[in-house]
């Protein structure tokens, strides 16, 4: 089911690519997997003014483009952001609302990956080929978001199969 005026994305073509997003407090970051579903590089960082809606509006439009091009797009995997002892917190209530709400926006299957430590994995990365901290700063999250879609396109087809998840 969609939100009235919400266009459904067709169906992916096979051995599109799969998009990740880091949804930060301020900044959401995006990843992009390559066609064979092998490599994750970061794509961009979203700034939206506004709450869900207008960071769901925002990451739809990403989709749409995407989903257009050539490559298209298969998959959505969100960053789940977990308390180190595997618990939920304040941070996982919001991205679990923007998932639902991103599901309702778009056909394409919207998958959780447990992101815990992606952050400091992300910036330890950018240490050591950007040493100017503020250019690494507009970088990580999307840097964090290519990690969230390496861990998952990693773990293979397994990881379509969480609990909560599409697909």
């Amino acid at each position: 089911m969609h939100a009235p005026g919400a266009r459904a994305v067709s169906a992916p073509a096979p051995g599109a690519r799969t998009l990740g997003i880091d949804l930060g407090e301020r900044r959401i970051g995006l990843a992009l997997s390559d066609p064979s579903g092998t490599l994750a590089t970061p794509l961009d960082t979203l700034a939206p003014a506004g709450g869900l809606a207008a960071r769901v509006a925002a990451v739809a439009q990403v989709i749409e483009r995407l989903a257009a091009e050539e490559d298209g797009l298969a998959a959505i995997v969100v960053g789940w952001p977990l308390a180190l002892d595997g618990g939920a917190h304040e941070q996982t209530a919001r991205v679990e609302a923007f998932v639902a709400a991103l599901r309702r926006r778009t056909a394409l299957p919207v998958r959780l990956q447990d992101e815990r430590l992606t952050s400091r994995e992300a910036e330890s990365r950018l240490a050591l080929r950007e040493k100017d901290w503020r250019r690494r700063r507009r970088r990580l999250d999307a840097a964090a978001a290519a990690v969230i879609l390496q861990e998952h396109l990693d773990a293979g087809p397994a990881a379509a199969g969480e609990p909560g998840d599409d697909g």
